[in-house]
């Protein structure tokens, strides 16, 4: 029998476990840091994209899937029963070994020969990273009340930007500096393309990252199913499966807008760097610089703003604060992105890149957010790989992969990556706007539900 009440631990025992707020954002910065690493990891690809076309021989499509599909293909499937594991096992220990795992395949990267052996270990980094944000999310909903929530997941999803900025700009200056010399000998490795050496470099801190999350706590669970007597229960799958069905219509309109956000973020970041070395004929080093200074400006900004506006809305009893903040992103993005990718000269696309990143990463934390309030303790886990997988199978493949697409289908003409870009994120961002607009009334009806509980 399912539990009709959802309620917190008693409350003698919450004082005892209550940890303070400080060490909550603590936990926040490792878990920032970890996912940091991860989109470094995840972003490294975009800056190696001519040198992996001439050695291995590959079309733009193909560069689409690596950065699409093949990891966001066995993330999302991964993270289901991660997600289902996050639910009832240790979260923090679930995190280090995905963390040793993903950093495993970014250095075996290095030694693929054929498109077919670097699109499985691409495949690899998938699965790794699928460990850490379900269980992330899970954390943090238990270290803060939901008027912080909002701010801190935003945090947490800055790493999105602070680890896309250090792949351009340590990623882009070692591809610069290791161009001057073709081939380099790696201990145990032997010799390799220089290029090659940059997975090497991004990968093996993954040990360190390791340790880092080991020092996290394993918070107290909160916000659970009760039974009759008021005792916290255990879920079995159907039950689990049975608290999503009852509130699908807000987790589909969600992730649906994500899948459309994510469409114009995967995009970007897979072929921005691409876009100023054909267009503007900018080198790795020269692109990665100047988008690494706004995506860690601008995309941070909006992740914080994001989130202090929906926990604004949250104070003041505004449940659908986290859909309102995506609806201006969607429309802020919608009106500068596409402009940014077809204008001729480089400062101006620069100029208006920064505002659009802005609104672009706004929602990004909060509609994470949004679904803890709505779903108690036992299916968080989840509830956010299912998100995870919608999320990344729609956006994080169809971003990278509509503007090769474009590019070898529409125009003909790789040089005319802008104008695919443009279209892309024209696309998601409109879709955006509809789904989040059309989940409004769904999610009051599910946040009065679970707070009436």
């Amino acid at each position: 029998m399912i539990p009709r009440t959802a309620t917190d631990r008693p409350a003698s025992r919450d004082s005892e476990n209550t940890p303070s707020i400080r060490y909550a954002w603590w936990v926040v910065i490792a878990l920032t840091s970890v996912y940091t690493l991860s989109f470094v990891d995840r972003q490294i690809l975009s800056l190696l994209v001519p040198s992996i076309k001439r050695d291995l021989g590959v079309s733009d499509t193909q560069i689409g899937l690596l950065q699409g599909l093949a990891f966001s293909l066995f993330y999302t499937l991964m993270g289901l029963p991660i997600g289902r594991l996050a639910d009832r096992w240790n979260r923090r220990n679930l995190m280090v070994g995905g963390i040793l795992v993903w950093s495993f395949f970014t250095t075996m990267s290095s030694v693929a020969k054929s498109f077919a052996l670097l699109f499985s270990t691409r495949i690899g980094v998938g699965v790794g990273e699928a460990s850490l944000s379900p269980a992330g999310y899970s954390m943090m909903s238990d270290y803060f009340p939901k008027q912080k929530l909002g701010a801190a997941i935003s945090v947490f999803y800055m790493g999105v930007f602070i680890g896309s900025s250090l792949a351009l700009l340590v990623g882009g200056t070692t591809v610069d500096m290791l161009a001057r010399t073709p081939f380099v000998t790696v201990p145990v490795l032997g010799t390799m393309a220089s290029w090659r050496l940059t997975f090497v470099i991004v990968g093996l801190p993954g040990v360190l990252f390791a340790l880092l999350a080991w020092t996290i706590r394993e918070p107290v669970r909160r916000n659970l199913l009760a039974s009759a007597d008021g005792r916290p229960t255990q879920l079995s799958f159907g039950e689990g499966m049975a608290q999503i069905r009852m509130r699908w219509q807000s987790l589909a309109g969600i992730s649906l807008a994500m899948v459309c956000q994510g469409m114009v973020t995967y995009g970007l970041l897979a072929w921005i760097p691409t876009f100023f070395q054909r267009v503007h004929h900018w080198s790795p080093g020269q692109s990665g610089r100047a988008l690494a200074a706004i995506l860690l400006t601008f995309g941070c900004l909006g992740m914080y703003a994001g989130g202090r506006l929906s926990d604004y809305w949250q104070n003041r009893g505004v449940p659908e604060g986290p859909l309102k903040v995506a609806v201006i992103s969607a429309i802020g993005t919608l009106l500068l992105m596409p402009l940014a990718m077809m204008i001729p000269k480089p400062e101006w696309t620069l100029a208006l890149l920064a505002p659009a990143l802005f609104f672009d990463a706004l929602a990004m934390g909060t509609s994470a957010a949004a679904l803890q309030h709505i779903f108690p303790n036992q299916v968080r886990g989840q509830v956010s790989a299912l998100y995870l997988f919608i999320l990344n199978l729609g956006g994080g493949s169809l971003g990278p992969l509509l503007p090769g697409v474009f590019n070898d289908y529409l125009f003909h003409n790789p040089n005319m990556v802008g104008y695919s870009l443009a279209i892309t994120i024209a696309i998601g961002a409109i879709g955006m706007l509809i789904a989040i607009t059309s989940t409004f009334k769904a999610y009051r009806s599910h946040y009065d539900m679970m707070n009436a509980a």
